[in-house]
């Protein structure tokens, strides 16, 4: 079956020139909604939640529903590529494919509302995957459950794969992350008497040291951990002592147990620095997203479809411990999540990654027919 991809690329084009933060997907909701307006309504339904839509796509004489979910949301990165088409809004760019995701989730609409398949079809676009988190609060919403599918499945860019691949595994493929800000206050003071003040950039370079040690002391060698921090603010002057500091980073994990145990000494450790250093301190853990966790016989099917039906280049991969909220869905609804092979040399998020268009052709090929296999 060929795919006339074009259109749907121009369409990834359009979608990458607005990104948008999460819940602030006003003007992609908009340019959305106008397609799907502009489609055969007859077997469609549409509701918007927040900034998010739903789609129902009627089958003939449905058994079951099939969901399919694309995120929406933009990031704060200025962009730093070649394309003709880039980021109309300074400061944000769609570094991790999402305008990708939404173009190829058009395309598979599109091509049901032409061809009818027997069970109805739910295509998801979801809002503010990136922070503070679309999934969750969707998933609640009484939209969703007035149209939730008996299975879900969704795609991400993979920017070290060739395009024609598609990568996944059974079982947990991302790890639970958690984001993490932890602000240390203290006293402030002349530089040049340190003894009557309480120094919080101090104070803060060796709470990050510390916090190092969590994953090699802490965390079953045979597990996986990660703590990060990407980033600390404090003082406001060369010549004044700090009474502030902020430190932020992530935490991920293969198990909520071993989250809940990094969580636990990031506690300690805070503890001991306003012992230590005579100060306040205070953590958010922010945005938490579960695992996402591949259903063990759908994915198994759906990798011996790949094979047997030579649609894509099929790899099992390994366990990633990459963060996406597509796992609150998977933790209330079986399904599976995949990686698509856009071949880049630049990774998720960086400010010069530019997936080969080629991949949305590839993908819409594979979810057709696959939805086409399931669905009839």
């Amino acid at each position: 079956m060929g795919v006339d991809a074009l259109p749907f690329i121009k369409i990834r084009r359009e979608l990458h020139k607005i990104p948008e933060p999460g819940f602030k997907e006003f003007k992609t909701q908009r340019f959305l909604l106008d397609y799907l307006n502009g489609l055969p309504q007859e077997r469609m339904e549409i509701k918007t939640w927040r900034t998010g839509i739903l789609v129902k796509v009627r089958g003939s004489n449905p058994s079951k529903r099939l969901g399919y979910r694309a995120d929406m949301d933009g990031l704060p990165i200025t962009e730093e590529t070649s394309c003709e088409f880039r980021s109309t809004h300074p400061g944000f760019m769609h570094a991790c494919g999402h305008d990708m995701h939404m173009a190829i989730a058009l395309g598979v609409l599109t091509h049901f509302v032409e061809n009818q398949v027997k069970d109805d079809l739910i295509f998801i676009f979801q809002p503010a995957e990136e922070g503070p988190g679309g999934a969750q609060p969707m998933l609640a919403s009484k939209e969703f459950q007035d149209f939730q599918p008996d299975a879900i499945f969704a795609l991400h860019i993979a920017p070290e794969y060739p395009v024609g691949t598609v990568a996944l595994k059974p079982g947990i493929l991302f790890a639970n992350t958690s984001e993490l800000f932890i602000d240390l206050k203290g006293k402030g003071g002349h530089a040049a008497f340190p003894h009557t003040a309480n120094d919080m950039v101090i104070a803060a370079a060796h709470l990050a040291t510390q916090l190092q040690s969590i994953v090699s002391r802490n965390i079953d060698p045979l597990d996986s951990a990660v703590v990060t921090i990407g980033k600390i603010e404090g003082g406001t002057k060369q010549n004044i002592i700090a009474e502030k500091a902020r430190l932020e980073g992530t935490i991920r994990t293969l198990s909520m147990e071993s989250m809940q145990k990094v969580k636990s000494r990031i506690e300690a450790l805070v503890r001991g620095t306003e012992a230590g250093f005579e100060c306040s301190a205070a953590i958010d853990y922010g945005a938490n997203y579960c695992q996402v966790y591949n259903d063990e016989t759908l994915t198994r099917e759906f990798m011996d479809w790949v094979q047997e039906s030579g649609v894509a280049n099929l790899i099992e991969c390994k366990t990633a411990m990459t963060g996406e909220d597509f796992g609150y869905f998977l933790a209330e609804i079986p399904g599976f999540l995949f990686w698509l092979g856009v071949n880049t040399p630049y990774g998720l998020h960086h400010a010069r990654i530019e997936p080969d268009e080629d991949a949305i052709e590839v993908a819409i090929r594979v979810l057709t027919q696959y939805f086409t296999f399931k669905a009839s």
